[in-house]
């Protein structure tokens, strides 16, 4: 079935920043080159550009504050408890700095977009500029951006896209930055994109994250 005559994918996306990232999606959405929709959007800061973005284009938007909510596992049951009052096909983590619990329900379907080449400049720490800095720092030749499936670790779970970018005589962390978001802005839709269609690969990995489940518990 074509993406013209399927169901649109629906997206919540959840963020903790400006939202670019999401208005990227808004773009493709509205060029016709994402056949989706997002149907919410969660922050886990009040301040979060992302939350306006949304709200301007009458997509819910909801703040779950990570200071007001310390302990980690309150904190998911607040989002899980707002995400289970909408639809959702796919949970993407786009510049979200906290940690999201997938549990059951999204175990198979929650994406998230990484600065760096996985399994390097990842874990806990490492998000946003201090990425760029380190990669600098170590005298790394390349960097890029990883988009992944999400299990209970930071930054870990099945590679499902990642691509390279040299590092450049003379670069800094905002250069490399802004060459890094612009390969996530193309990413993130192609994963999207080959989640929708359940491709073979999307098949296999979820797959896998079903098995390493069976396996925990």
């Amino acid at each position: 079935m074509s993406e013209a005559q399927g169901e649109r994918l629906r997206i919540a996306v959840l963020l903790s920043g400006s939202g670019t990232s999401l208005e990227n999606l808004f773009a493709q959405v509205e060029r016709g080159e994402l056949h989706a929709r997002v149907t919410v959007v969660i922050a886990s800061k009040a301040s979060a550009g992302g939350l306006e973005r949304a709200r301007r284009r009458g997509v819910p938007a909801f703040v779950v504050a990570r200071k007001k909510h310390p302990d980690v596992g309150e904190f998911n049951d607040r989002l899980h408890e707002i995400l289970e009052r909408h639809e959702i096909d796919v949970v993407t983590l786009l510049g979200f700095l906290s940690p999201f619990e997938p549990r059951e329900r999204y175990r198979t379907c929650t994406l998230n977009v990484h600065p760096a080449l996985i399994p390097k400049y990842c874990g806990r720490g490492f998000y946003g500029r201090r990425v760029h800095e380190a990669v600098i720092a170590a005298g790394e030749r390349e960097s890029g951006a990883t988009v992944h499936f999400v299990d209970e670790q930071y930054d870990h779970g099945p590679i499902l896209l990642q691509e390279r970018v040299p590092i450049r005589p003379g670069e800094t962390p905002d250069s490399l930055a802004e060459r890094i978001q612009a390969l996530e802005r193309r990413l993130v839709p192609e994963a999207l994109r080959r989640f929708q269609a359940a491709t073979p690969e999307v098949q296999s990995l979820r797959h896998q994250l079903e098995r390493e489940s069976g396996d925990v518990g």
